[in-house]
Order: C-alpha cells, then structure tokens, then sequence
C-alpha cells in the first residue's frame, strides 16, 4: 500500500495524535539521555574520590547524592515538557 492511500484510510486527527505519541517519545527519551549520563559521570567521580580519600567519603557522598537530585531534575523537566507537546 502506498503512504497516501493509508493517509486516505486514517481517520480525521489520527495521524496527529499518532505523530504527537511519536513526538512525545522522542522529547522525553532524548531528555533521559542527558541525565543518564550525567548521573554515571557524578556516580563515577565520586567513588573515584572516596577510593583516593576514604576519611572524606561522607561529604563526597552528600554532595554525590545532591549532584544526583539536581541532575535528576532535568529528566522530570523532558517528562514535563512531553506532556505539554500533547497539550
């Protein structure tokens, strides 16, 4: 079948809702790849530090745990923001 004729086929606002489900996937799916990183990045400098200086692990892991919620923050804002795209 060819792209217009199932176009044809669709009924009116299908194809809109269908493209905004696609849209919303892809916002929030790019907006947990930043975090995601950037979690592994903290995670990981953090127990390089707490291996290099045990005596301070106890700061580093509160400011490990606060780079966490901060960089956490930015997947809720993409989870926001797919849901304002659907409106």
């Amino acid at each position: 079948m060819s792209a217009l004729r199932l176009l044809a086929e669709q009924d009116p606002g299908e194809l809109v809702e269908g493209l905004t489900a696609v849209g919303r996937g892809i916002v929030y799916g790019g907006a947990a790849i930043g975090p995601g990183i950037g979690i592994g990045i903290v995670v990981g400098n953090a127990i390089t530090a707490m291996a290099r200086q045990p005596e301070s692990a106890g700061v580093v892991r509160t400011t490990m745990f606060l780079g966490i919620a901060f960089t956490e923050a930015l997947a809720l804002f993409g989870f926001v923001l797919s849901f304002i795209i659907s409106g």
